[in-house]
């Protein structure tokens, strides 16, 4: 094992950036008082942000196409949002709902229930993070069925809490070491087109990828005994991989017909980051149960599970909630994050940037042999990076340096997928062109140092 993050990002052959003083005692304090275990993307140590930059403590500045993970969609610091905050914690940081009740929790509240798709009745409730939006998704569905089986996906990322975990596909780093896992879990193949569990071809294969479904329900678990199929709309830490667009009208028909709810987690893909305010929406699906998180609050720690008002209501009073669920602070930033997605038209320039980062990454892909796949919905795209288009072998060690040498001049990206070889685009939806051009230009160079 490594001894400290500095000494491991720094003794890497690709990471070639003098770091300052002032970074280098930063990391010093960091190896000290931290643990290995939450990772670090870069060395970078940030000052200061505003909309799609980050000033770092060197006062250098650094575009974002990572958007914190995906949950900037709004920009970073967004003055709507610091507003909200601060006229929020000048009044009542933490009553707790469960102890006495407050109007932004049930704004909130009714305000996703209208929001989300589907005409039916719908009920929210408040968590803390994505991890704890689906934990509470799963037991809901099973409380609400009687059935305990749950069906997930290869590539899904659920979150690292034990269940969450559990539902997770990739085993390294996110299982590694930290079993036994949670029972009544069943995984089953996604739609993954570029590289097909069953070796077909797309519109050919007439999505047998989800008529798979019942075949797994007689050789892995009884529909009877399944209460629910979560599924991301779009693999995010699996390497944003983007179903057909039959594959979640089948995955629902299927469900409906055995009685099984459909969770479709949305902490990565909601908020925007496709176009709409749901990816689903783009397969006209109604999910019974959405879960969202990152983008929803602008940073501040909230998650939330939308569902069927009959579904929702099943649980016993108790059986849900947590102390720190639904945080006035944070319901009201993201009150302001709904008014500035719907009032800015963000989800109107979330298509015009959808279409710009799709020609600039097909750009690239013509221009670089190691791009092997462009995929997504809207500004939520990626570049699967392989070091053999035939073969697709994945570009797993030249996806790392990518990251790196991006970083070292200016631009921040993310990598993701199985096997590490995709570049993602998180980027806040407040972006300029500029910016947007710019950010572009460094990452058509980084990829000629890369394969020169």
């Amino acid at each position: 094992m490594f001894t400290g993050i500095l000494d491991w990002l720094t003794s890497r052959k690709e990471f070639k950036m003098a770091l300052s003083e002032l970074v280098k005692s930063l990391m010093e304090k960091r190896n000290a008082n931290v643990p290995p275990g939450p990772f670090n993307v870069t060395t970078g140590f940030v000052r200061e942000a505003r909309g799609a930059v980050i000033i770092d403590v060197d006062g250098r500045e650094i575009i974002d196409f990572a958007g914190g993970i995906g949950v900037m969609n709004v920009g970073h610091s967004h003055p709507k949002v610091i507003d909200a905050i601060k006229d929020q914690a000048e009044k009542y940081v933490h009553p707790c709902f469960h102890v006495m009740m407050y109007e932004p929790y049930v704004e909130l509240a009714e305000r996703l229930n209208s929001l989300t798709p589907g005409d039916f009745p719908k009920m929210t409730m408040f968590a803390n993070s994505g991890a704890e939006a689906v934990e509470n998704a799963v037991k809901i569905a099973r409380y609400a069925t009687g059935r305990s089986a749950i069906i997930c996906f290869d590539n899904a990322f659920h979150g690292r809490t034990l269940l969450a975990m559990s539902l997770t596909s990739k085993v390294k780093p996110y299982k590694f070491g930290f079993g036994p896992f949670a029972p009544e879990i069943y995984r089953m193949p996604f739609a993954y087109c570029y590289r097909c569990h069953f070796g077909l071809k797309y519109p050919s294969c007439n999505i047998a990828c989800a008529d798979y479904l019942e075949e797994f329900f007689i050789s892995q678990v009884a529909p009877e005994c399944t209460a629910a199929i979560i599924a991301e709309p779009i693999q995010g830490e699996g390497g944003f991989i983007t179903p057909p667009p039959e594959y979640f009208q089948k995955i629902k028909a299927i469900c409906d017909k055995y009685g099984i709810l459909l969770i479709i987690d949305e902490v990565q893909s909601g908020m925007g980051r496709t176009g709409k305010f749901f990816a689903i929406e783009h397969w006209n699906v109604v999910p019974d149960i959405i879960t969202m998180a990152k983008s929803l609050a602008a940073g501040m720690p909230l998650s939330a599970v939308t569902g069927r008002a009959d579904i929702m209501s099943k649980p016993h009073v108790g059986g849900l909630g947590g102390t720190y669920g639904g945080n006035p602070v944070a319901c009201r930033a993201a009150l302001a994050v709904l008014e500035i997605l719907l009032e800015d038209r963000l989800l109107q320039r979330a298509e015009v940037l959808g279409q710009k980062i799709l020609e600039g990454m097909q750009e690239l892909q013509k221009n670089h042999e190691i791009i092997g796949d462009v995929r997504g919905k809207g500004p939520m795209l990626a570049m699967e990076l392989v070091r053999d288009r035939a073969t697709k072998e994945p570009a797993t060690e030249e996806a790392k340096k990518l990251v790196q040498i991006c970083f070292e001049k200016g631009l921040l990206i993310l990598s993701c997928g199985a096997f590490g070889n995709v570049i993602r685009t998180l980027m806040p939806l407040v972006i300029t062109d500029e910016q947007l051009e710019q950010g572009f230009s460094i990452l058509d160079d980084a990829l000629k140092k890369l394969t020169t």
